[in-house]
């Protein structure tokens, strides 16, 4: 099957599969404030990823492109409501785009429609140096992610079956590119290990892409003869990644993705560390059943929204939120204490 021909399945099958929202938000609880000292008019949702300034944690994230047309038709809309709100965008993996240079332009639509925007590159971890500088170019980006996908490659009857290596392929991508370098997970989350790994060879940021959103162990199964069904519930959710990473990254950046899709779930991933929030699947959905007008205004009410928490909480920053006081219970409060992370902390802050 061709690259491009893959690429129209996978936003088929993540459609049809949607979001679990297992993502272990419901096991957060924020600690109500009955004398916040604030108002909506006084709160500040700017942020920044590294060096980049943001409007806005909310972050359109690495969705589609290589499949003709389509998804051509998708990265242009994307873009226009990426545009409206000034908020940074990511588009899907590149390589097909490398491989087949016909399907340059179904990326290179980003830059036409988003002249001034941060607009950020996308590749798997098997990517070169030399494949970052070409992607990095072909959308003239103000940065890259590179994509760890092991399970969806497992899964996918035509993936990669070698991941050796992976860690030296993004630290000469760190060393050489010269912009800032996102790692992210695709829905399986990433544990403090990666993190620290990731963290050692010098990434901007780390996107934890948790589990609860689209889960591409069901879109690959989608397309097997043979399912490989163990790996329908495998990862870390991304209230437990967020916290994982949060415990062994200071110096480094961190974005919450994964299942996210409300004003509340933005909230309680800055509340654990989170600089930014990515939505890929949710907007994904919304776009194509609402069009670039349902978008923006399901942006708009998210961004109002935000604002309504801060205030109920007192926090007038993203930095402020950070460090707001929340409650943490269940299955996301048993995962952390196996792993030997802290959750009182959480609880004690502003004590």
């Amino acid at each position: 099957m061709s690259r491009e021909k893959r690429k129209l399945d996978h936003i088929q099958h993540a459609l049809l599969t949607g979001q679990s929202r297992t993502h272990g938000f419901d096991d957060l609880q924020f600690v109500h404030q009955s004398l916040p000292n604030t108002a909506v008019n006084k709160i500040d949702i700017s942020t920044k990823i590294g060096e980049l300034s943001l409007s806005s944690p909310i972050l359109v994230n690495a969705m589609t492109g290589g499949g003709g047309e389509r998804t051509q038709r998708i990265n242009e809309m994307l873009a226009t409501v990426a545009k409206m709100h000034s908020i940074p965008l990511a588009v899907g993996s590149q390589m097909s785009a490398i491989k087949n240079c016909n399907e340059r332009r179904t990326f290179e639509i980003v830059r036409q429609v988003y002249p001034d925007g941060i607009i950020f590159a996308n590749l798997g971890s098997e990517a070169t140096v030399e494949d970052a500088k070409r992607a990095v170019d072909m959308i003239e980006a103000n940065g890259i992610q590179i994509h760890l996908n092991v399970i969806q490659e497992l899964v996918m009857p035509e993936g990669d079956r070698d991941f050796t290596n992976a860690i030296v392929r993004i630290e000469n991508i760190v060393r050489e590119i010269g912009l800032p370098v996102i790692v992210k997970e695709v829905g399986f989350g990433i544990s403090r290990e990666t993190a620290a790994l990731l963290k050692e060879v010098g990434v901007t940021a780390i996107d934890v892409g948790g589990s609860g959103g689209t889960n591409f162990s069901l879109v690959e199964n989608k397309r097997r003869k043979k399912t490989l069904d163990y790996f329908n519930k495998w990862g870390i959710s991304t209230a437990a990644s967020l916290a994982e990473v949060c415990s062994v990254v200071r110096d480094t950046n961190v974005i919450g993705s994964g299942g996210i899709q409300t004003a509340l779930d933005v909230a309680k991933a800055i509340a654990l560390g989170a600089c930014a929030t990515g939505f890929a699947g949710y907007f994904l959905k919304v776009l194509l059943e609402d069009g670039e007008e349902g978008l923006h205004h399901e942006i708009q009410d998210i961004s109002l929204d935000l604002r309504l928490i801060m205030t109920a909480l007192g926090t007038h920053t993203i930095q402020e939120l950070q460090n707001t006081p929340l409650v943490i219970s269940g299955q996301t409060y048993h995962w952390l204490n196996q792993r030997g992370i802290d959750t009182t902390s959480y609880g004690k802050r502003g004590w």
